[in-house]
């Protein structure tokens, strides 16, 4: 096992990350932005280290920074999280020219799956069925509308690059073809670079289902159950959930047997993700399931399933990594209840979603039986222009649906983020939507009943506003007397030692020697 590892992220996950390994006796480093010196995830670890300024280009995108820290820092090996470098196989490959663990798959099965149009090919050779499409070779703008016109409208433009919904362009008529490539080819440039475009059909009601696979070193692959994420905005997951109550055992089972088949035939290594749409007939008697792409990478949803397993993903992620096999054999993984993540942003659903930044000026998490928060934030803690809005997951789980849903409802409404708009409103409304509660879902749900969301977006004044340290009228605030008595300690932060990593007398937990 290792003895340090580097975690080459922020926000709740490089936090998420640095807890596991606490408990596995492993020592952390925690690298960070000029726009993070402060951050939650830096304090979380056994150390950090500095790797430039705010924009993620020159800091945590910089594969030549991240690789120095590692070393500079005795680091055995490194954890991308999610995002950010998790899925690029040039720093996979620079992890192991520098003599680095990579915690994940290798450079050449990243790259594999990393490219959409690639990852079809691989899935059809494995017998999985993938959603009808076409990938042109001719990438003129010509070429990619034959392709459209053989496909048949409704279509999705998608590029073969990247994820997250960036650069998909959804094409209902003929007569909007043109300005929709170049609109995608121009999206997925500005994002990952790259402009390559395939051609989907557009399904009419699918559900997003995904299964969680690990695969050892071994030639192991066990499936962990699936996951429910059709609640989607703009391709971008919102609320999951496992397991899906949409799915027969039958069905289950073939989902499940496709993302193993896939796996094995890929020689798959660590933990991934099998991504699924999933439509029936109009009648629900004879669902179809089509591969939708593999995520090479921890997922932001994985805490539901940990929560139903009972099996921490990220330690089986690190015990991978090491060479070790997996602790578990086929039939040995047994969900139990059901569980919901809910994603907090730092966004305005009252005005399109417009992403947030500020201070933290007040923060509770919820806390009671099934309620875990996974977070990036605390009182005090600055919300940065320059990243994902991303704050928190708020994840409970319950024996059934409906007690993980009512423990869902009262954990947003217990949740409080001062200082800057938030969706915890919106939330709450999704979940308390009679679609939702049937468990009526399907990706299009929040454009479907958007006007009857209107009103949760507008979120709660209580949640958004900041916290007044004086009363408007001057009399004086108990705040600032418990201030005067007992000074809140402050927050720990590094010294910016120009990216030194700390020595035993600087780190904010516990010394740690070279």
């Amino acid at each position: 096992m290792f003895g340090r590892i580097l975690i080459a992220n922020r926000g709740e996950i490089a936090v998420r990350i640095a807890r596991t390994c606490r408990a596995l006796g492993i020592e952390t480093v925690a690298v960070y932005s000029e726009a993070d010196a402060h951050a939650l995830h830096v304090s979380a670890a056994d150390g950090a280290t500095a790797i430039g300024s705010a924009p993620a280009a020159d800091s945590y995108l910089s594969i030549g920074r991240i690789i120095d820290a590692a070393r500079a820092s005795d680091a055995e090996a490194i954890h991308p999280g999610y995002g950010f470098l998790s899925e690029n196989p040039e720093f996979a490959s620079a992890c192991s020219d520098a003599g680095l663990t990579f915690i994940g798959p290798p450079a050449d099965t990243i790259a594999k799956f990393g490219a959409k149009i690639n990852a079809r090919r691989v899935a059809r050779e494995a017998g999985v069925a993938v959603v009808p499409g076409e990938e042109p070779t001719d990438q003129s703008n010509a070429g990619i509308a034959a392709c459209a016109r053989d496909t048949g409208f409704p279509l999705l433009l998608k590029p073969s690059a990247g994820g997250g919904g960036k650069g998909m362009v959804a094409v209902y008529a003929e007569e909007a073809l043109v300005d929709a490539i170049e609109q995608a080819r121009r999206e997925a440039v500005a994002s990952v670079g790259n402009g390559t475009l395939y051609v989907e059909r557009q399904l009419t009601h699918p559900r997003h289902v995904e299964v969680q696979i690990a695969a050892d070193q071994h030639g192991v692959v066990l499936d962990f159950g699936e996951r429910e994420c059709s609640i989607q905005r703009r391709h971008q997951k919102v609320i999951e959930e496992s397991p899906s109550m949409a799915l027969s055992a039958e069905l289950r089972h073939g989902l499940a047997t496709a993302a193993t088949d896939l796996a094995r035939d890929a020689d798959y290594q660590n933990v991934g993700t099998v991504e699924f749409l999933v439509e029936d007939d109009g009648t629900g008697q004879n669902p179809s399931f089509y591969f939708l792409e593999m995520n090479t990478r921890l997922q932001v949803e994985h805490p539901v399933t940990e929560l139903v397993t009972g099996i921490d993903l990220v330690e089986a992620q690190i015990a991978i990594a090491a060479g070790q096999p997996l602790a578990w054999k086929e039939g040995e993984i047994t969900p139990r209840g059901h569980a919901i993540e809910c994603r907090v942003y730092a966004e305005d659903p009252a005005h399109d979603f417009l992403p947030q930044a500020g201070t933290i000026g007040g923060y509770r998490e919820p806390a009671g039986p099934g309620i875990r928060v996974d977070s990036g934030i605390g009182d005090g803690s600055d919300v940065p222009v320059h990243y994902d809005p991303l704050l928190a997951k708020v994840i409970v789980v319950g024996e059934t649906r409906e007690q993980a849903r009512h423990r869902a409802v009262g954990a947003l409404g217990e949740y409080t983020v001062l200082g800057v708009r938030t969706n915890i409103g919106f939330l709450r409304g999704v979940l308390e939507h009679p679609a939702f509660i049937t468990g009526d879902l399907h990706t299009r749900f929040l454009d479907e009943h958007r006007q009857a969301l209107a009103d949760a977006a507008s979120d709660d004044e209580r949640v958004a506003a900041p916290v007044p340290r004086r009363p408007p009228d001057g009399a004086l605030d108990v705040w600032d007397t418990l201030d005067r008595l007992a000074p809140r300690r402050p927050r720990r932060a590094p010294r910016a030692r120009s990216g030194a990593w700390w020595g035993p007398r600087e780190c904010p937990r516990r010394g740690l020697g070279r």
